[in-house]
């Protein structure tokens, strides 16, 4: 028996989740040998294959048809063969069919819409849920240490929008904080009130803000109208998740954004970080000090050539992304996406992480362009709109 193999029998003997137990292990596992790594993350997705095959009819049928079996996949180099699910699946009207679990056991519902309305919705059931507690927060606190200070969370309460996976996600902050104040209540955000908040934030609390980008970039335009330039702290971090691309199709420009960001509010570049997640998936790619995104280690990112999906293409080539997370159990999280990106050629970091960068290029040719900012940008666009006409 494999050391791997033998390990997570003695967890299993414990009645412990060896999953949950790896994801809660982030910080120490970016610093594991990639041989070692890689030992474990072939380990984690042949089991949890196994698991969606034996228990998925639907999935099933699909890996039957392209004639893949647990059998054929025992380790790190038998990952590529896994069938993919592709993303859109989730927007479908049968999207219950992706099931491994039963509709009874779903403790929440996930939801990401785009621009044609037609809304993603993933399922996930009591342990995968924990699963991907414990594994957002370990990277939380592997990449951010965060552990008091204040929040500005530039995005709605989750009481507004409570099955929202980008609200969900970046509300997981709040627990990390001593203090927290949510400014976008009714689809309405007003620059000048974060101004004063940070302003009486001052000299008590170490200030952070966290939010998509077309948000912080309001509040950086704001300040850049009216020649006001604050000087936040020396451990802010300017948090974004949800995208650059802009419900009116401008894209936002990252280089200016940071350097703006830097010259407004007064702190260094590498002080603003960004986050790559997507509502199906489970984890969240996290940008260090040195603006690389980082993969969780028990997660692996494929590359897939665009024209022949079936084939990986060498780091550092631009290419289709799939997802493979072994944490999910209410359905296969084996995930192609609708992004293009590559792969940072070197594993090791200059901040001391092994293991994975992955930087996003765009969405694939004509793909729908959609995640939860936009949706939520177009919503507060709308009701903006509704205001003013109402006047």
């Amino acid at each position: 028996m494999s050391t791997m193999k033998q390990l997570f029998q003695n967890m299993k003997d414990l009645n412990l989740d060896p999953v949950s137990m790896i994801a809660a292990s982030t910080r120490e596992m970016f610093r594991w040998e990639r041989k070692d790594a890689e030992e474990m993350i072939g380990y984690l997705m042949a089991n949890n294959f196994k698991y969606h095959y034996e228990k998925n009819t639907f999935y099933r049928k699909i890996c039957d048809e392209r004639g893949v079996t647990p059998e054929q996949v025992q380790g790190f180099t038998d990952i590529n063969s896994i069938p993919l699910i592709p993303v859109a699946n989730f927007k479908q009207a049968d999207s219950h069919l992706l099931m491994s679990k039963s509709l009874s056991e779903v403790e929440f519902e996930m939801r990401s819409t785009g621009t044609s309305g037609i809304p993603s919705l993933s399922r996930r059931d009591s342990q995968s849920v924990s699963r991907a507690v414990f594994g957002l927060y370990a990277m939380y606190r592997d990449l951010f240490q965060f552990s008091k200070g204040a929040g500005l969370f530039l995005f709605p309460s989750p009481e507004e929008m409570p099955e929202m996976g980008m609200v969900k996600v970046l509300n997981m902050f709040g627990g990390l904080f001593d203090a927290t104040k949510c400014l976008v209540k009714r689809a309405s955000f007003k620059p000048k009130e974060a101004i004063e908040v940070l302003q009486n934030w001052d000299g008590i609390h170490t200030r952070h803000i966290v939010g998509p980008p077309f948000l912080v970039y309001k509040l950086i335009n704001y300040l850049k109208e009216n020649n006001i330039r604050l000087k936040l702290d020396k451990g802010t971090k300017i948090i974004n998740l949800g995208g650059w691309k802009r419900f009116c199709g401008m894209e936002i420009p990252r280089e200016q954004y940071n350097q703006e960001i830097a010259e407004y509010l007064g702190i260094e570049e590498n002080q603003v970080r960004d986050m790559y997640g997507l509502v199906e998936s489970n984890i969240l790619a996290i940008e260090c000090e040195e603006h690389s995104k980082h993969v969780p280690p028990w997660v692996y990112f494929s590359v897939r050539d665009v024209k022949d999906l079936s084939q990986e293409v060498p780091q550092g080539r631009r290419g289709v992304l799939a997802i493979m997370d072994p944490i999910s159990l209410a359905y296969p999280g084996f995930i192609l996406t609708e992004d293009l990106v590559y792969l940072e050629k070197e594993n090791e970091c200059a901040c001391g992480r092994v293991g994975q960068k992955v930087v996003y290029i765009s969405r694939i040719a004509g793909a729908e362009v959609g995640c939860c900012a936009i949706n939520l940008e177009k919503h507060m666009d709308e009701m903006e709109a509704d205001l003013t006409c109402n006047v």
